[in-house]
């Protein structure tokens, strides 16, 4: 099993030191503007919604949703904050295609994948490096390797990390997509379907695998350079319509970022809450494998994992070009948020 950082409290604390520097350094008004509103210590708007997802997947989503923040920060200009659920990565690019949702989270792969195949999205906030995708069997299976997979039926969510995991982990270990059966179901359904023996393997998901493995059900194969950023995306409709409202979003998500690491334990538990997880199974996911303490910028690091997992995209015929993820690639990060930051103008509720 490749070598993976634990992410302690103490790199947890580290996220505070990003947040706090960005607010020193950096400046932000947060104005609305528009029929779906904005928000600000100046300016104002004629009301509307900010219709925002939350996911399990995404701990400072929860945060920011459980704290009240946007709610109270956006309240004078009469925006109403409509808070949606993303199942995966999968459902947030779905919604935010349809309309649905003005910002979504995801993982890095399901962004550009998105992106390549033509959903006007950017990339404005990267909320953690996590480890959240493995590869998982059920306590008792003689499955010990990924090559032991072959022949194998495999759960896996399409169009998510997981996914992609699962095939850079066949692509590593000499075999093909074709060398497996995958089951294309949710992430829950996927752990049900390795439960109940439909399956023989799964490529799972964090808070929902780390529940699976409290269980009894093993990780076989984990390997952090295989888990793409997460990614905060919003509408380039959005975008250009709100944008002191794209603004509060960030904003938000810096302070989430800051109370997160110095609020470890009470973060977990808000996870555990949502996700109806044991807090023990909810500290391992906030605390080992959801690195907050990552820089917020989507720039470099982000562009580079995004190369190297594009070419997949083609080969497994997700994407039709190269062309598209090359452009995707070139147009999809958004750093200019982020880098007006300012967590102080989100009020408490």
């Amino acid at each position: 099993m490749p070598y993976t950082r634990p992410i302690t409290r103490r790199s947890l604390l580290g996220a505070a030191a990003v947040a706090a520097s960005a607010a020193l350094v950096l400046t932000g008004c947060v104005a609305g503007e528009g029929s779906s509103g904005g928000a600000g210590q100046a300016g104002g708007s004629n009301g509307g919604t900010l219709n925002i997802d939350f996911a399990t997947y995404n701990p400072l989503s929860l945060v920011i949703k459980d704290q009240g923040w946007l709610e109270a920060s956006l309240k004078e200009q009469g925006v109403t904050v409509n808070w949606v659920q993303s199942a995966g990565s999968n459902k947030a690019n779905e919604a935010l295609r349809s309309g649905a949702i003005d910002v979504g989270s995801t993982a890095g792969s399901a962004a550009l994948l998105a992106r390549a195949n033509g959903s006007e999205i950017k990339t404005i906030d990267i909320f953690s490096q996590p480890e959240w995708a493995a590869l998982v069997a059920p306590a008792g299976s003689d499955i010990a390797s990924v090559a032991d997979l072959k022949g194998k039926s495999v759960a896996a969510t399409k169009g998510t990390d997981p996914y992609f995991f699962l095939l850079q982990a066949l692509e590593q270990a000499g075999l093909k997509p074709g060398d497996v059966t995958v089951q294309n179901l949710q992430h829950a359904d996927g752990r049900t379907a390795l439960e109940n023996g439909s399956v023989q393997a799964w490529s799972g998901l964090d808070p929902i695998m780390a529940g699976a493995e409290q269980k009894g059900a093993k990780l076989f194969y984990r390997n952090l350079d295989f888990n793409t950023y997460g990614f905060l995306n919003a509408t380039e409709s959005f975008l250009k319509d709100k944008p002191e409202l794209a603004q509060a979003v960030v904003n938000a998500y810096e302070k989430a970022r800051a109370w997160a690491a110095e609020n470890p334990d009470q973060t977990a538990q808000i996870l555990a809450d949502v996700a109806g997880l044991d807090l023990a199974v909810a500290k391992t996911v906030v605390l080992e494998r959801s690195n907050l303490d990552v820089s917020p910028v989507p720039g470099d690091a982000q562009r580079k994992v995004l190369e190297k997992i594009g070419p997949t995209f083609v080969e497994t015929g997700d994407v039709k070009t190269q062309k598209q993820i090359d452009d995707a690639v070139a147009s999809l990060l958004d750093d200019s948020l982020v880098k007006k930051a300012d967590p102080s103008a989100i009020k408490a509720s």
